[in-house]
């Protein structure tokens, strides 16, 4: 029941009874929500504030309208990202690496779509990877699915310096990807830098990624550098309802 002398609008209570139905798996994934007349009911309120309450779900990403039939509890196959050994030469080797070997872990079926261009740096790119403004990268941009959801994009940016004439500016660059593909080439990893934040999508990341409004998005950017220089950036973006990170990190 809605305690109306908590100072907590009535709509945000029913908001986070629901909430914690669906986090508790009572609202199993994929369920529909009871109707609006069966809320009113059960939270003794109005009609305007039931919908206040759903569409505060909606906007969390909690929770898909699909015209005609009603409103569904969104199903989340959550994608685990290994971030302690996706890079490693070891799972590079094994064709496990990256995005790959999120699959084998989460046991999903991998697609990746790809294309190719050549841009401009612009001042971003050109200071993080210690280059010219101006001057020309290779650009990978890149669709990641999870058993054909798009749950991942990633944008790749490197000097054409380095991939010129190379297979790193072919669609399928071959086993162990790119950072392979350098390594051959004689530009050894040394080491990556890494920067994780929160914000809301882009029109375009919104839709690829069919996300419900509201839904927020991890943002990852990674510099790959050798012992001499920055080879790549690679932008990065997580549908961040499907995500979590999983870190293990030594103690000394």
């Amino acid at each position: 029941m809605v305690d109306r002398t908590s100072g907590v609008p009535a709509y945000r209570q029913i908001a986070d009874d629901l909430r914690s139905q669906i986090e508790s798996g009572r609202l199993a994934p994929g369920s529909p929500l009871p109707s609006e007349r069966d809320l009113v009911e059960t939270y003794d309120a109005s009609r305007p504030t039931i919908r206040e309450a759903v569409k505060l779900l909606r906007n969390s990403g909690l929770v898909v309208a699909q015209h005609g039939r009603g409103v569904f509890v969104r199903s989340h196959n959550l994608v685990t990202r290994l971030a302690r050994t996706r890079l490693s030469r070891s799972a590079r080797a094994e064709n496990k690496g990256a995005f790959m070997g999120d699959a084998a872990a989460g046991d999903f079926v991998p697609n990746v779509s790809v294309q190719v261009r050549v841009e401009a740096a612009d001042e971003r790119i050109a200071d993080l990877l210690n280059i010219t403004p101006g001057a020309e990268v290779l650009v990978r941009d890149r669709v990641m699915r999870a058993d054909d959801v798009a749950v991942q994009l990633a944008v790749s940016r490197l000097p054409r310096d380095l991939t010129q004439g190379t297979v790193i500016e072919d669609v399928d660059t071959g086993p162990g990807g790119v950072y392979a593909r350098l390594e051959d080439s004689g530009h050894v990893l040394h080491h990556f830098d890494v920067f994780v934040s929160a914000r809301m999508p882009t029109v375009e990341e919104q839709s690829l990624l069919q996300l419900p409004e509201g839904s927020p998005v991890m943002a990852v950017t990674r510099v790959a550098n050798t012992a001499d220089r920055p080879v790549e950036v690679n932008d990065i973006v997580l549908d961040a309802n499907r995500y979590e990170l999983h870190y293990q990190l030594a103690a000394d």
